[in-house]
């Protein structure tokens, strides 16, 4: 009887936690994140159409950042768009920028108004990693 009431137990915890990863997270808003005014870092995910340049975007696919590393000039908003079908989050390896999780087809957008290199990883998968030069 006992050994029933433990087994059931663990099944309700693992059902319990399985039922939590199964939630999805999304901020859609439509701010963009600035260097420098700490009040406005925030996310802007999107799944409708971005106004950035091709030569500002990075693309997440096949567990990767492509490009792995973009150069782009002070104030240049930088989009990442999911393409994979796993769920991805982008991270600032400095804290400067976070962009929630990311489902398959989502884009994440940052501002970058202040030269410096900016190391980020996908959070989910820390063996996905990239920079963003800032000049």
């Amino acid at each position: 009887m006992e050994k029933k009431f433990l087994i059931l137990a663990i099944l309700g915890i693992v059902g319990i936690i399985a039922a939590s990863g199964c939630t999805s997270y999304n901020n859609p808003t439509t701010n963009n994140s600035s260097m420098g005014n700490n009040s406005s870092m925030g996310h802007n995910t999107s799944t409708g159409n971005n106004t950035t340049s091709a030569s500002n975007m990075v693309t997440i696919q096949n567990f990767a950042f492509s490009p792995a590393t973009l150069n782009v000039k002070a104030g240049t908003k930088v989009t990442w768009t999911n393409q994979d079908s796993a769920t991805h989050h982008v991270v600032s390896d400095t804290g400067a920028f976070d962009s929630g999780n990311l489902a398959q087809g989502q884009s994440y957008s940052f501002t970058f108004s202040k030269a410096g290199n900016y190391p980020y990883h996908c959070s989910i998968h820390p063996s996905m990693t990239g920079t963003i030069v800032v000049k």
